[in-house]
């Protein structure tokens, strides 16, 4: 009886373990045993494992809030959100506020991030009404949202009566900066807090990974209450959900403010982590990695876990991160950019036209 009961655990292993890699599917197999392919790789061609790990989890941290924000439009049936500039045009409209009216340290974050929030709400929500009007094409729709919002801040950011000396431009004492710099503000904020180091090299952010742990957590919360059943029925069965009482056009613009305001939060635990504040075309390069990362991970335009957004990000973001340096230590010359851009729009078109259930 003994030796049975072993033999069904066994089986039942073998069957969890079946699955296991039968839910990740083959392109996230590969992808995942190149990632690791290069980790092992890296110190038998001469480069710093413990730099390019570090490298690694501080990008993650970086990113991992923004892609957490595709979860809620894509669980009420809007699609990926392509018109996440909205979003980072609030965060960066909180974050050079902050500074404008003389915040430093811890507090200009704190301060950035209240700041954002009624903006992401007001665009969050003129969004949502549009994207209401236009059902089926919302991701069409907001590939266009994202590009005209952004061309359109980067008149304001010239013309906006900003003051404060560390951003507007010396000559003309008017007029934003590209990039600012945010040295005595929020640089590290999150990511020094708490950190473990573990040698010069590798170093936790463990306040930003924390961060994003909350944030999360507080997403999955959300998606098990009422109104996220509501939401996730609305996006699943919109007929069911409509037969049932739920206000269908009131869940996803729900979805779209909370989708715009997590880009908003996402932009400053960026900024924290990169220690610069980048303006005018800079969203636009936001969109398509947050977008592939969860695909990447395995959700679909309807489906979306957390899972899928720290996968999808630990891959997109790793590989990025470990093929330049690889690549470059084998053939001992410096083409990491070349590299980079192959690679990472290579995954970008790998996700974008992969089949729906990925």
């Amino acid at each position: 009886m003994e030796k049975l009961g072993k033999a069904s655990t066994g089986l039942e292993l073998k069957d969890k373990i079946r699955d296991m890699f039968k839910s990740l599917g083959l392109p996230r197999l590969i992808m995942i045993g190149f990632l690791i392919f290069l980790f092992v790789v890296s110190p038998i061609v001469g480069a710093d494992l413990s730099r390019q790990i570090g490298n690694t989890l501080n990008r993650f941290s970086w990113n991992a809030v923004i892609v957490l924000a595709m979860i809620p439009m894509i669980h009420s049936g809007c699609g990926l959100n392509f018109g996440l500039p909205l979003g980072i045009i609030s965060g960066l409209l909180g974050a050079t506020l902050s500074i404008e009216m003389g915040f430093t340290g811890g507090l200009s974050f704190i301060m950035a991030m209240l700041i954002s929030t009624p903006f992401a709400l007001l665009f969050g929500f003129g969004y949502g009404v549009l994207l209401n009007k236009i059902k089926g094409g919302e991701m069409m729709i907001a590939t266009y949202v994202g590009f005209s919002s952004v061309s359109f801040m980067c008149m304001m950011w010239l013309l906006l009566p900003y003051h404060n000396p560390k951003m507007v431009w010396g000559l003309a004492g008017k007029g934003l900066r590209v990039t600012i710099s945010l040295e005595g503000f929020y640089d590290k904020f999150l990511a020094g807090m708490g950190e473990i180091r573990i040698n010069d090299d590798l170093i936790i952010p463990t306040g930003a990974l924390v961060f994003f742990a909350l944030l999360s957590f507080l997403m999955w919360a959300f998606l098990h209450t009422k109104t996220g059943t509501a939401m996730t029925a609305v996006g699943s069965n919109p007929v069911f959900a409509r037969a049932s009482g739920i206000n269908i056009d009131r869940m996803r613009i729900l979805s779209v403010i909370m989708s715009t305001w997590l880009a908003a939060i996402g932009i400053l635990v960026y900024e924290q982590g990169f220690g610069f504040i980048q303006l005018y075309t800079a969203p636009f390069a936001m969109t398509l990695p947050a977008v592939s990362a969860i695909l990447i991970g395995g959700a679909s335009v309807n489906k979306a876990s957390i899972g899928n957004v720290i996968l999808g990000t630990f891959l997109f973001q790793g590989i990025v991160t470990m093929t330049p340096t690889v690549m470059n230590s084998v053939i001992h010359t410096d083409i990491s950019e070349p590299i980079r851009q192959v690679v990472s729009n290579g995954m970008i078109l790998y996700a974008l036209t992969r089949k729906t259930e990925g």
